[in-house]
């Protein structure tokens, strides 16, 4: 189905269209953002401008010709903190169905919390925990701890960055009368829900919004690091500490000089900031996650699971699943390598020294190793590490999926040296399992040359100074999968310190 979704937040107005299959998989058509602004001045005087308003509706009557446009079955459109503590939130509620023919609906803090945390555990799984969710608006903050996928508790605080923003931070930069005056007022609105959180143990903070992804960025700008995909991206604790000392000692000029800034967000956050150092310290947490999955396309899962009564929380797997079916469709050689190389993976971790952990990234690299081909089939293992490393797989951190990358274009031609500069973005533990898990996968590939599955089986065993691999086939008919492990074994007899000899 192709959805679109709409939110009338604080300080943009935003549309998401996407394909949206059954299980939750959502594919991007269109992503549009208009900066307009409601919450300027509104929660101080209690009322929308004539100008922010006049921007939103027009914003809004452009979304409504791109939803035609692009062919759009079903949507949905609400509004948030601005608009819901506006008192004249009704008259413009009725403008814009009157100019734009959109029915907009202004929801509670809590079903916004409710959604943002739908599309969060869908996209992380949030197994595990606790894990603190933290979506900070232009007007409010929604908070939600989680453990193992389900709510321990939820909360919405009238605590956005505009707001802070607008009532604390009135200098620029702002004094440091003004910050204590802004710490104090955090304590008393979230501190007791901060202090459960650290009494809960909770592991990790995950933030949803733009904010939280700027102050990720700026953090790996920072480190020097390529920003690239941000989902799944982290900053510690200390990073953001100091990025909140120093967003508050520049004024806005310099502010939005900084590396990663987003230009447009650049007034709001020393607030933002003050906020998320904030809750870090106080909840106990070592790491910020960026999660890019928020209030829209919880938006979106609402409307699957009106039509389908429910969405798969197996994010990895799903992520994976689809990417390989867009690319390599039933993909059954994938999954015949995927199988080789679990059973190869079972008798050789130990001796390669992989932890049991990268099992499950081995299984992922198989599935996708040819997703390249749809590029190009002479450097389709390249192709595939872009494509895998550039589209959207949910549940993974930044780390995970460079590995997962790496071992899929190490599985064809000459794979990288520990020193190579292809793996130059991992530590050396993580390269050794690059290798390693390059390694098992060459091998497996060659044993489905033909993609035909004729290997049913494989039974392996350690004789002296060898490793025997007996392929279990009808006979005669894996003579191309022999001749192609043949040449593929290089690497994991190099490893193993040993003969890899394969037979039928």
């Amino acid at each position: 189905m192709r959805l679109a979704a709409i939110d009338v937040g604080s300080n943009s107005v935003h549309m998401l269209i996407a394909d949206v299959s059954r299980d939750g998989h959502i594919e991007v058509v269109d992503r549009v953002k208009e900066m307009v602004r409601l919450g300027r001045k509104s929660f101080t005087t209690g009322r929308l401008t004539e100008e922010s308003m006049d921007l939103a509706v027009r914003a809004l009557m452009n979304f409504r010709h791109l939803l035609q446009v692009r062919r759009v079955h079903r949507m949905r459109a609400v509004a948030t903190s601005a608009v819901r503590e506006a008192s004249n939130r009704t008259a413009f509620i009725r403008r814009i169905r009157k100019e734009t023919g959109l029915a907009v609906e202004v929801i509670s803090g809590n079903e916004e919390a409710r959604l943002i945390f739908q599309a969060a555990r869908h996209a992380l799984g949030l197994e595990g925990g606790p894990h603190l969710l933290v979506d900070v608006g232009g007007g409010s903050v929604e908070l939600v701890l989680v453990k193992d996928g389900r709510r321990l508790w939820m909360h919405s605080v009238k605590l956005g960055a505009a707001r802070l923003a607008e009532r604390y931070l009135t200098d620029d930069p702002p004094t440091a009368a003004q910050r204590k005056r802004l710490t104090r007022h955090l304590e008393n609105e979230i501190g007791d829900l901060m202090r459960q959180a650290r009494d809960a143990k909770a592991v990790r903070a995950i933030g949803t919004s733009g904010t939280i992804n700027t102050l990720v960025a700026m953090a790996r700008a920072a480190r020097g690091e390529e920003l690239g995909r941000l989902h799944g991206a982290s900053a510690s604790a200390a990073e953001v500490t100091h990025l909140a000392r120093q967003l508050c000692a520049a004024n806005a000029a310099l502010r939005a000089e900084l590396p990663g800034m987003d230009a447009k967000r650049s007034d709001l956050m020393p607030a933002a900031a003050m906020l998320a150092d904030f809750v870090l310290r106080k909840a106990g947490v070592g790491d910020l996650t960026a999660c890019t999955w928020a209030l829209r396309e919880g938006l979106l899962l609402g409307l699957v699971r009106n039509t389908s009564g429910r969405t798969s929380t197996d994010a990895r797997r799903r992520s994976v699943t689809m990417l390989a079916r867009r690319f390599c469709g039933a993909n059954r050689h994938g999954q015949q390598v995927a199988r080789l190389s679990l059973k190869l993976f079972d008798e050789t971790a130990l001796v390669l020294g992989l932890p049991a952990e990268s099992r499950e990234l081995l299984e992922y690299a198989a599935l996708l190793h040819d997703v390249g081909h749809a590029i190009d089939h002479d450097r389709h293992n390249r192709h595939s590490y872009y494509l895998i490393k550039n589209t959207e797989l949910l549940g993974f951190d930044p780390v995970e999926i460079e590995v997962i990358a790496q071992a899929a274009r190490g599985h064809r031609k000459q794979a990288p040296s520990l020193d190579s500069p292809e793996l130059r973005t991992l530590t050396a533990g993580r390269r050794r399992v690059v290798r390693g898990l390059a390694a098992i996968l060459r091998v497996a590939d060659a044993l489905d040359r033909s993609h035909f599955g004729v290997v049913r089986k494989i039974d392996i065993r350690y004789a002296p100074g060898r490793l025997v691999i007996e392929l279990g086939a009808q006979r005669d008919r894996a003579d191309l999968e022999l001749w192609t492990g043949e040449r593929r074994v290089d690497l994991l007899s190099k490893l193993l310190d040993r003969r890899v000899v394969l037979r039928q």
